[in-house]
C-alpha cells in the first residue's frame, strides 16, 4: 500500500515499526561506503599483466624510444586506443598522463586565458557554464575554481533538455560552455539520444565561441554487449561547420589501473594545437612508457577486457535493483534509475528528504555521497537526489548498504507523511 494512501493512525504505527527496525540497523555496527565511483580491487586486478608487459621493448610503432622526453600528443598506439574509446580518428586524439580531469582543467584554463574557440573568456566578462543536473561534482568544483557561474539545466532520459539549453544559449551570450557525460551519464546512467547529440553539436552555430566539454568517461563501461550506441558529436560538429566547438575526454582510469592509466583529449586540429601550446609550458611530454604498455595490453582486446569488467560490476547493480524493488516498489516514496552501464545509480526520494536520508544512513553506518553533490554549489533545489556508487564495495556489502538505504527512505518518508497527516487531522 502506498504511504500516501495511509491515514494518520496507520502512518503512526508504520513509523513506530520502522523506528524499531532502524534502531536494530544502528546496532549492527556497519561501516559501508558507497560514496565514490572507484573500481574494486578485483577490477584493477584484471590489468595486473601491465606489469612487465613491455618485456624490455621500449620502441613505439614509429620508432620512438618511449623512455625519453618529447611527444606531447602521445605515441601512435596510445592515440589509436583513445580513438577507439572516443569513436573518432587517431589524428583527432591527444594521449596524455593518467588524469582526464587534469585535461579538462587544461581545456578550461586554455579557454579562459588563451582562447580555445574564439577570444579568451576572461576578455568577455563574467562567462557562465551550463551544467546538466544531476551531474558530476568534479565538473562543478573545477568550474567554480575559475569563478565561472554555473547554470543548471535538467536532464531527462535522452540527456540534457535541449529546448532549455538552446533557449539559454540564445538568451545568454556569456553562456560559453556546457559539461556533458554523454554515455551512462554520471549519475543518472542515461545515454544521450542521437537527436540530443546532434543538437548539442550545433550549439556552436547558435553562439560563436561556445564549447561543449564532452566527458565520455564511461564510453566502454557497458553491462551487456554489444553496448549502448552513442552518436558521433564531433562528426556532427564538423558537418555544422563548428568543429572547434567540441572537446572530448576519456581515460583508462576505470579500465586498467585507476591511478596509473592514460587520459585522452579529442577535437579538431585547432583545438589540439591550442591545448598542445599551453601544455608545452607545463611538460616536455607524458609518460610514454605507460602509454606503450597500455597500448600493447589493450589494443585489439578492449571489448574482451570490458566484458570481464562487466561480469564483476553488473551483479552489484542487479543487487541494487533487486533490493530497491523489493523494499520500495509500489510505496510511492522513491524512484531510481536502472543503468545499462557506468558506475552509478540515482535514487530520488520525496522532495525535501535526500539530506535526511543520507544523514540517517550515515548514522546507521552507510556512507553515501553528500546530498546536493549532484548539483552546482552543492545545492539541489528539490533535495531529492542521492547518488549510489557500488563498484568499490563487495557484493554482500552492496546488498546490505542498499537494504539500509531503503529502510532510511521508508523511515524518513513515514515521518514526513505522518507529520503532514497529523497536521491535517488537527486542522479539521
Amino acid at each position: 500500500m502506498r504511504y500516501d494512501e495511509r491515514d494518520a493512525d496507520e502512518l503512526e504505527g508504520l513509523t513506530q515499526e520502522l523506528e524499531a527496525r532502524y534502531a536494530t540497523a544502528q546496532g549492527a555496527n556497519l561501516a559501508l561506503d558507497l560514496t565514490r565511483g572507484k573500481p574494486g580491487a578485483d577490477q584493477v586486478a584484471l590489468s595486473d599483466a601491465l606489469d612487465g608487459a613491455l618485456a624490455g621493448d621500449f620502441l613505439a610503432s614509429d620508432g620512438v624510444d618511449v623512455r625519453n622526453y618529447g611527444g606531447l600528443r602521445g605515441i601512435p598506439e596510445a592515440r589509436a586506443l583513445g580513438a577507439e574509446l572516443l569513436g573518432i580518428s587517431p589524428e583527432q586524439v591527444m594521449a596524455a598522463g593518467n588524469s582526464s580531469l587534469s585535461m579538462m582543467h587544461l581545456a578550461f584554463d586554455t579557454a579562459m586565458n588563451d582562447g580555445l574557440n574564439g577570444p579568451p573568456w576572461r576578455e568577455l566578462g563574467a562567462v557562465k557554464a551550463i551544467c546538466p543536473v544531476p551531474g558530476y561534482d568534479r565538473h562543478f568544483t573545477l568550474t567554480e575554481s575559475f569563478g565561472v557561474e554555473m547554470i543548471p539545466v535538467p536532464m531527462d532520459a535522452a540527456g540534457p533538455v535541449m529546448d532549455e539549453v538552446e533557449a539559454l544559449v540564445d538568451a545568454e551570450p556569456l553562456a560559453k560552455c556546457m559539461w556533458c557525460v554523454p554515455k551512462h551519464s554520471n549519475p543518472s546512467g542515461c545515454t544521450y539520444s542521437d537527436a540530443t547529440v546532434r543538437r548539442i553539436a550545433a550549439l556552436g552555430q547558435r553562439s560563436p565561441g561556445f564549447v561543449t566539454l564532452w566527458d565520455n568517461a564511461y564510453a566502454a563501461h557497458d553491462f551487456h554487449f554489444p553496448g549502448a550506441e552513442l552518436d558521433d558529436v564531433l562528426a556532427h560538429a564538423v558537418e555544422a561547420g563548428v568543429a572547434d566547438s567540441v572537446v572530448l575526454f576519456a581515460s583508462t582510469s576505470k579500465i586498467s589501473f585507476a591511478g596509473a592509466g592514460i587520459a585522452f583529449v579529442g577535437g579538431s586540429a585547432n583545438t589540439l594545437a591550442a591545448l598542445e601550446a599551453r601544455l608545452a609550458v607545463m611538460t616536455v611530454g607524458p609518460d610514454k612508457v605507460n602509454q606503450l604498455r597500455h597500448a600493447r595490453f589493450l589494443n585489439g582486446r578492449l571489448d574482451e577486457h570490458m566484458r570481464a569488467h562487466a561480469a564483476l560490476v553488473r551483479p552489484k547493480f542487479e543487487a541494487i535493483e533487486r533490493v530497491l524493488a523489493a523494499a520500495l516498489g509500489g510505496l510511492g516514496i522513491a524512484r531510481w534509475t536502472q543503468p545499462s552501464g557506468g558506475y552509478f545509480v540515482t535514487v530520488n526520494t520525496l522532495p525535501g528528504l535526500a539530506k535526511a536520508v543520507v544523514a540517517l544512513a550515515g548514522d546507521a553506518g552507510v556512507r553515501l555521497t553528500p546530498a546536493g553533490a549532484t548539483h552546482p554549489y552543492g545545492q539541489d533545489p528539490n533535495d531529492d537526489t542521492i547518488r549510489l556508487a557500488p563498484t568499490f564495495a563487495a557484493l554482500d556489502e552492496v546488498e546490505t548498504a542498499t537494504r539500509t538505504l531503503a529502510l532510511c527512505i521508508q523511515l524518513a518518508s513515514a515521518r514526513r507523511l505522518r507529520a503532514a497527516a497529523q497536521a491535517a487531522q488537527a486542522a479539521q
